[in-house]
Parts: C-alpha cells; sequence; structure tokens
C-alpha cells in the first residue's frame, strides 16, 4: 500500500507511479468526493454531462430526410475511403 502525508496547508501528493497509470497530468482537475469510509479523487469531465435533447439539434440538416439505405450507403463509402487511404 502506498501512503502519503497531509501538509501544514492541507495538501496531499499523489504518488508519481499512481499519476502515470491514471494519465494525471499537472492541471488535471480532480472531483472531491466525501464518502463514509474515506474521500474519493476522481477526474473531472472535460465536458460538461449533457442530454441528448440539449444537443439534437446542434448540427441541423437542411434537406430532404435520407432513408437507413441512403445513411447505409454514405458509412460503406466512407470506410472504403478511409482504407484506402491508409493503403
Amino acid at each position: 500500500m502506498t501512503t502519503t502525508t497531509l501538509s501544514s496547508k492541507g495538501q496531499v501528493i499523489i504518488p508519481k507511479q499512481i499519476r502515470a497509470v491514471r494519465h494525471w497530468e499537472p492541471g488535471q482537475e480532480l472531483e472531491v468526493v466525501e464518502l463514509e469510509e474515506g474521500v474519493l479523487l476522481k477526474p473531472r469531465s472535460m465536458f460538461p454531462t449533457m442530454k441528448v435533447e440539449e444537443v439534437a439539434g446542434c448540427l441541423a440538416y437542411q434537406g430532404p430526410a435520407k432513408s437507413l439505405a441512403d445513411m447505409e450507403e454514405a458509412v460503406r463509402k466512407g470506410a472504403l475511403e478511409s482504407n484506402r487511404d491508409r493503403g
């Protein structure tokens, strides 16, 4: 088990090995969650949690509705182009 010490300013150093495994770099914002048995630190999300209804219209399509077959064909063409670009 790894231990650390609380400083007189209330600061705690998270050991380098743990920061490396978690990919936490300087400036990483952490949420502090108080639990009955201690404190949990977890990375703060870069993006706020949103509902589908809040973002569904942000890329509005102007034109006639596309069928499922049209969408599948567009995905197929995109996959072929992507594979061609790699080779």
